[in-house]
């Protein structure tokens, strides 16, 4: 299996109120189950990133529900109103491989 790598792209500074534009990605294979090992004949299990949830100072700003439907590695953007200074959290539950999370912080002048 791949490594799996999750990836965000958060603009490191903004004004005060202004919206910024926040991208993730994470390189992860969303076997959905109906495939067959074309070595073996036998069915892969199904393996895929169900949840993603980002937080700014601790607070949810956004939260989404994965399907099998969602292609390899799922990219999720999203826009977000910032306050001020802080740090965004970014967390992606897998079926098998676990949690992984990532962290970028932005400085609001």
């Amino acid at each position: 299996m791949a490594k799996i790598k999750p990836r965000v792209k958060v603009p490191k500074k903004a004004k005060a109120g202004e919206i910024v534009t926040i991208k993730s990605l994470i390189s992860h294979p969303m076997e959905s189950g109906q495939r067959k090992d074309k070595k073996t004949g036998e069915t892969i299990p199904s393996d895929i990133v169900n949840s993603f949830k980002a937080s700014f100072n601790g607070e949810t700003v956004f939260e989404v529900d994965v399907s099998p439907a969602v292609s390899t590695n799922p990219y999720i953007e999203f826009t977000l109103k910032v306050p001020e200074s802080g740090t965004l959290k970014f967390e992606w539950v897998s079926d098998n491989d676990g949690t992984f999370e990532a962290e970028k912080k932005i400085t609001v002048s």
